[in-house]
């Protein structure tokens, strides 16, 4: 009889044995899956987010610089538009750096960049984003060459004055020596030098001539966004 009773308890005591590891077991397994979803959310979060990031860095323009008619007027049948060239820093729009008055005939301006684009990847990054250098600015009936400068040929550009400064842009982007060199130059070489443009990832240098039909009472300010794009706002004067 009592042979019987530790033999019925012992059966009881592994039941109870087997229904303890079940149960921690499932609620192993329960957890581990837990983790397993929640490391997921966060690393799709995560991606989201970056994501989000990437488009924004594609996306993403900047206010370069701002043109303004000061004065349209007749003269011996012939229209003359004389406008307000201003250019902003990088970092701060509300800071002009190249103030520049031009007298132009007729009322459509042409207004000729040249485009650094870099590697869509290193803009996604944020790595990377577009540069530009004024050259000139003509009239509908002026032919390119005789158009007014911009910027001065073989000078730092204004806006990258500060890079100038720091160490050579030339040096930086263009695998150059000689900070004397003709930055103009220099670009159109980087143009036709394929290993460069690799090596640095940039994916084109191009001429980008954006123009519109100017008219006072109107404010043209000027945008380009990290892959490049450049083009034209209208927005009323205040």
């Amino acid at each position: 009889m009592q042979n019987k009773i530790i033999k019925r308890n012992q059966k009881g005591g592994a039941s109870i044995t087997i229904i303890v590891v079940s149960v921690c077991a499932v609620l192993f397994v329960w957890g581990f899956a837990a983790y397993k979803a929640s490391q997921s959310l966060e690393e799709l979060f995560l991606e989201n987010k970056r994501l989000k990031q990437a488009v924004t860095n594609l996306t993403k323009e900047e206010q370069i610089w701002y043109a303004k008619v000061e004065k349209q007027e007749t003269i011996n049948g012939k229209l003359i538009t004389s406008l307000k060239f201003v250019e902003t820093a990088r970092d701060d729009k509300n800071n002009k750096i190249l103030t520049k008055k031009f007298t132009i005939e007729g009322d459509i301006i042409h207004f000729d960049a040249l485009i650094v684009k870099f590697d869509t990847r290193m803009v996604m990054d944020g790595n990377k984003k577009a540069m530009y250098l004024w050259r000139r600015v003509y009239g509908e009936n002026m032919s390119p060459s005789d158009g007014l400068a911009i910027e001065v040929p073989g000078e730092a550009p204004a806006r990258y004055k500060d890079i100038f400064e720091d160490q050579s842009l030339i040096d930086k982007l263009l695998l150059k020596d000689d900070e004397s060199i003709d930055f103009w130059n220099a670009i159109w070489d980087l143009v036709n030098d394929p290993d460069k443009l690799k090596k640095y990832g940039v994916q084109a240098v191009y001429g980008n001539a954006v123009y519109s039909k100017l008219r006072s009472g109107l404010i043209y300010v000027f945008k380009i966004t990290n892959t490049g794009h450049l083009f034209p706002d209208t927005v009323p004067e205040m």
